[in-house]
């Protein structure tokens, strides 16, 4: 008896000790706090703030190189974050001259925010992808860090990401997507912090279903998220929770079966999930 219950000791610690390191693990994963663009409400920032849990000395880093004018991005959102908080914020205009400095790599896997500004995702990934900046921000969010964007940088987030580009036979452009269709819609790569979902900004006042849906047909396994200007998701873990004051619509194919395509590339699809979300709901990543 004594040696039974020496063993089941031993395995019922094991079995504690291993659920506290994965709690641990888990709990070290930083957040992701991904804004469809548009207006900035004070509530939204205060609810970034709090998913950040900033401390006194604490820093945030804006990448402000999606713009066209970085500096005037860097104003806006320091000026949204001075409404909320006190904490120092700094702006790291990366360009591909200075995608190595030493000093701002540091200092980013050191930050407890990081937030990447609108204006154009293909400008922002031609200068971060593959290098020591997409490194750092990975890192960061590894450590807890809670990585933040707006528009341009919510599109980026995922692992694929959209460009905004149609892809017309031999020609790309910037179109209006007034078809379903696959091979439409420009995917290349992003900064691969959503590995199981494909976001989408501005999406309900844009009127962008075309353009996921399309998305969906070609990416079955993945979740297609379109999220609404001054409206945010919060991903944390396999968790996505709404916040801010419009929508967010979620499309998926239970059965993850590739539509078939007729006419032409057009997409048939059938029982496709789409969900209307709110502040407040919350869902699953797969």
């Amino acid at each position: 008896m004594k040696y039974q219950s020496l063993i089941l000791s031993i395995l019922l610690s094991a079995v504690l000790n291993g659920f506290c390191q994965i709690k641990s693990s888990n709990s070290e994963r930083g957040s992701l706090f991904i804004i469809g663009g548009g207006d900035r409400s004070v509530k939204l920032m205060q609810s970034l703030v709090n998913t950040a849990k900033l401390q006194p000395k604490d820093y945030i880093v804006i990448l402000p190189m999606s713009g066209a004018n970085p500096d005037t991005s860097f104003f806006y959102i320091k000026e949204d974050l001075q409404k909320v908080c006190s904490n120092a914020i700094v702006m790291f205009n990366f360009t591909k001259a200075s995608i190595n400095k030493q000093q701002w790599i540091d200092s980013m896997q050191k930050a407890q925010l990081i937030f990447i500004t609108g204006g154009d995702q293909s400008r922002f990934m031609n200068i971060v992808l593959h290098t020591a900046i997409q490194d750092a921000i990975k890192n960061a969010f590894a450590k807890g860090a809670t990585i933040a964007g707006t528009s341009a940088g919510a599109a980026m987030m995922s692992e694929q990401m959209i460009t905004g580009n149609e892809l017309r036979g031999d020609s790309i452009g910037s179109g209006p997507f007034t078809k379903i269709k696959y091979s439409m819609v420009e995917l290349t790569e992003g900064l691969g912090l959503l590995n199981t979902a494909i976001i989408d900004q501005h999406f309900i006042i844009r009127s962008r279903y075309n353009r996921l849906l399309s998305v969906l047909a070609a990416n079955p396994t993945l979740q297609c998220i379109g999220i609404d200007e001054a409206t945010a998701i919060i991903v944390q873990g396999k968790k996505v929770t709404v916040t801010g004051e419009s929508q967010v619509i979620r499309m998926r194919l239970p059965g993850k079966k590739k539509p078939t395509a007729v006419n032409n590339e057009m997409v048939r699809l059938q029982q496709v999930q789409l969900d209307v979300l709110t502040a407040g709901d919350f869902f699953m990543l797969d």
